[in-house]
């Protein structure tokens, strides 16, 4: 017969906590840059505010490939926080699961048209 000096503890979970909180501030700190730079482009732009000038900004490389980084930013900053509410929330693992799939799938076919519009710019 074995003696139970005090209980074990057992630690369950992802231990997802600060790498997340991390990413989360990371991504929206990028965000913020992107949004810094789309308005000093537009305050420093000349002529009438049309599709021609929205163009015009996001036609050079560069703005392409940090408008590519942000959108990807922005699909990983919002799974966690929808990750996060979906696992605090929603109990049953099944309705669970699927909410978790169906926000996957939305968040990707939404940074696949943004990606598709401005590869055509």
């Amino acid at each position: 017969m074995s003696v139970n000096y005090g209980s074990k503890r057992l630690v369950v979970g992802a231990h997802y906590g600060v790498r997340d909180w991390i990413a989360q501030r990371a991504t929206a700190a990028l965000m913020a840059i992107f949004t810094v730079v789309v308005l000093a482009r537009l305050i420093f732009s000349r002529g009438p505010i049309g599709y021609d000038l929205w163009a015009g900004i996001f036609s050079s490389q560069w703005m392409k490939v940090l408008t590519l980084v942000t959108i990807l930013s922005l699909l990983y900053h919002a799974w966690i926080g929808m990750r996060d509410v979906w696992m605090d929330y929603v109990k049953p693992v099944g309705i669970r699961l699927v909410l978790q799939i169906v926000s996957i799938a939305w968040l990707v076919g939404c940074s696949g048209w943004a990606i598709q519009v401005l590869w055509r710019l």
